[in-house]
C-alpha cells in the first residue's frame, strides 16, 4: 500500500461528508503516525530478509604493540594535550568496540576530536590455552608493558590511565603497584572498587554459595555462553523491553544502525580464562581485599592510598553491575588531593556508550582531563 493511499484514507476521515471535524494539529499527527508505520514495515522487512552487518570501530588506528592474545592500538589526534590517555577496559564478557560503535556514537572518535591521543588495551579473546592467565599476570606483566608502551610511542613522559568496569580496578591495582611509571591522572568510569556494595553478583558469588575453587576446578574457564546467562539474568526482561523500543523506533533509520550495532556487540561474548576467574572472584568479590588493602600482587602491597595523582571517578545512577557506592569508594581510598566523583544518568552500558553518553558522560571525562593534561 503506497503512500499516496495512506494519505487518502486520512484525508476521508478528516474531510469526509460523515467524518467528525478533525483539527489540522490532530490530522498532522495522524498523517505522520500512518507514514510512520509505513517505515517500520519497511524496516522490518529489510532486517528480516537482507540484514545488514554494521560496520563498529571505523575511528581510523594503527597496532603498535601486541602480546599473546593482548593488542595496544593507537588512534591519533592532532595532540591538543601532550598527556596521551591509556584506555583499559574490561577482560572477557564482550568485545572492546562499543567504545568505537559508529561514527557520532563512539568515545574514542569524541576523545581524539578533542585533541587526547587514544591508546586502546584489547585484551583479546581467549580460549583454553590461556586458562592460565591469573589477574596478577595482567596487573604485573600485561599492564606495565602496555603502559612503557603507551609513553614510548607518545614521546610523553607521563600517562592517563583510564579504567571502565573490570578495567578500574585492574587499572587501580597496577597504578597503587608501579611508582616508576609516571601516571598523571587516574580516571575510574563504572569500576567496582568496594566489593561488598556490588549488588546482585555479589550475592551470588558470595562464597557461602559459590565455591569457585570447585567451579575452575571443574570447569575451567567460564564459557561465553555461561557469562551471556548470567548478565541476562540479572535483568529477566530486557531482551522484551530493548525489542519494544525497537518497534516503537523502527522508523527512524538511525535508530536502527545504532541498535543493529549495538546489538551485535551485546550477543558477542567472550570467555574468562579460568585462573583469572578464580582470582577475580575470590580475591575480590568474595574477600574484598582490594578495598581492604590485603591484596598482594607481584609481591608488592596494594594500597590504594599510593595513588595520589588527580583522580575522577564517573558513576551511573541505574548501574546494577556496578552500583555507584561501589564505584565512589574510590574516592575515600586514595591518597590524593585532586580528586572528584560525578554521578550520571543512566545504566553500566548506557554510561558510555548510549545515546546519553556523548551529552553527559564524554564531555565531562574530556573537561576534567582537560587542565590536567
Amino acid at each position: 500500500m503506497g503512500q499516496e493511499r495512506f494519505a487518502d484514507i486520512v484525508e476521508r476521515f478528516t474531510h469526509g461528508s460523515e467524518a467528525i471535524p478533525v483539527s489540522p494539529e490532530v490530522s498532522k499527527r495522524w498523517q505522520e503516525e500512518i507514514e510512520r508505520a509505513r517505515l517500520r514495515m519497511k524496516n522490518f522487512a529489510r532486517m528480516m530478509a537482507d540484514p545488514v552487518e554494521p560496520k563498529t570501530g571505523q575511528t581510523p588506528r594503527q597496532e603498535i604493540y601486541k602480546k599473546n592474545k593482548s593488542r595496544l592500538y593507537r588512534y591519533e589526534s592532532a595532540r591538543t594535550y601532550r598527556t596521551p590517555v591509556l584506555f583499559v577496559p574490561n577482560l572477557g564478557i564482550s568485545r572492546p568496540y562499543i567504545f568505537d560503535l559508529l561514527p557520532g556514537a563512539s568515545f574514542i572518535e569524541h576523545m581524539t576530536r578533542q585533541g587526547f591521543d587514544f591508546y586502546l588495551l584489547d585484551w583479546g579473546v581467549f580460549g583454553p590455552e590461556d586458562n592460565g592467565l591469573t589477574l596478577e599476570d595482567c596487573v604485573t606483566r600485561i599492564l606495565p608493558r602496555m603502559a612503557s608502551k603507551t609513553l614510548e610511542s607518545s614521546g610523553a613522559s607521563e600517562l592517563t590511565v583510564l579504567g571502565y568496569c573490570m578495567g578500574a580496578p585492574l587499572s587501580a591495582c597496577f597504578v597503587a603497584t608501579h611508582p616508576e611509571i609516571a601516571v598523571r591522572n587516574f580516571v575510574n568510569m563504572a569500576g567496582p572498587i568496594d566489593f561488598a556494595k556490588v549488588g546482585l553478583f555479589g550475592v551470588w558469588l558470595d562464597k557461602r554459595f559459590f565455591n569457585v575453587d570447585r567451579f575452575v576446578d571443574v570447569l575451567g574457564a567460564v564459557p561465553a555462553d555461561m557469562v551471556r546467562a548470567g548478565f541476562k539474568l540479572l535483568k529477566p526482561t530486557m531482551d522484551l523491553s530493548t525489542n519494544l523500543n525497537l518497534w516503537w523506533n523502527l522508523w527512524n533509520d538511525r535508530y536502527v544502525e545504532g541498535f543493529s550495532a549495538l546489538n551485535k556487540w551485546a550477543n558477542e561474548y567472550v570467555a574468562f580464562p579460568a585462573e583469572f576467574f578464580r582470582q577475580w572472584v575470590g580475591d575480590f568479590y568474595q574477600q574484598n581485599k582490594l578495598y581492604r588493602g590485603e591484596l598482594r600482587m607481584g609481591g608488592r602491597p596494594v594500597h590504594l592510598s599510593r595513588i595520589t595523582c588527580p583522580v575522577f571517578v564517573v558513576g551511573a545512577k541505574e548501574d546494577y553491575i556496578a552500583p555507584p557506592e561501589s564505584v565512589k569508594a574510590l574516592l575515600g581510598a586514595v591518597g590524593s588531593g585532586d580528586k572528584e566523583y560525578v554521578e550520571l544518568p543512566g545504566g553500566h552500558i548506557s554510561l558510555i556508550a548510549g545515546r546519553g553518553a556523548a551529552v553527559h558522560c564524554w564531555p565531562r571525562v574530556s573537561r576534567w582531563l582537560a587542565p590536567r593534561s
